[in-house]
């Protein structure tokens, strides 16, 4: 059963230009409402788990170090089917092929640096939802 909700980080490299705001807005525009959002910074044990699925991929430890480099925004996004409106709203991963007006299209740098991650699913959305925050820091 799908649900409502889906996780997303906007990445170092979104917080080093300044694009907070823009990406925020971009999203509470496009229907989403906030249910939680902090900004933090991950340390490597953190960035090792969270991504532990790409472990064993080449791009693991540049992926981990860009995680840890800076501060991200992790939040907890609510609409009706959030996880594959939210992916659409994103955009593909590389942001050359990604579709106009999308966030990584407008935001991203490349494929490694690509502004922002949302969930790829519920069961991953609720996964990472609680990696990041506790209960009663969801509204």
């Amino acid at each position: 059963m799908a649900t409502n909700r889906t996780f997303t980080m906007l990445k170092p490299d979104s917080v080093e230009k300044g694009n907070i705001g823009a990406i925020l807005e971009k999203i509470t525009a496009s229907g989403f409402r906030i249910v939680a959002m902090k900004l933090t910074q991950m340390t490597t044990a953190d960035a090792q788990e969270f991504y532990a699925i790409h472990s064993e991929r080449p791009f693991f430890g540049e992926l981990v170090e860009y995680m840890t480099r800076g501060p991200i925004v992790a939040a907890i996004l609510e609409k009706e089917n959030a996880v594959e409106d939210f992916r659409t709203l994103i955009g593909a991963t590389n942001p050359a092929d990604a579709a106009e007006g999308t966030i990584r299209k407008l935001y991203a740098a490349s494929i490694g640096e690509n502004a922002v991650h949302g969930s790829d699913s519920d069961e991953n959305a609720a996964i990472e939802s609680a990696f990041h925050f506790s209960g009663r820091e969801m509204f």
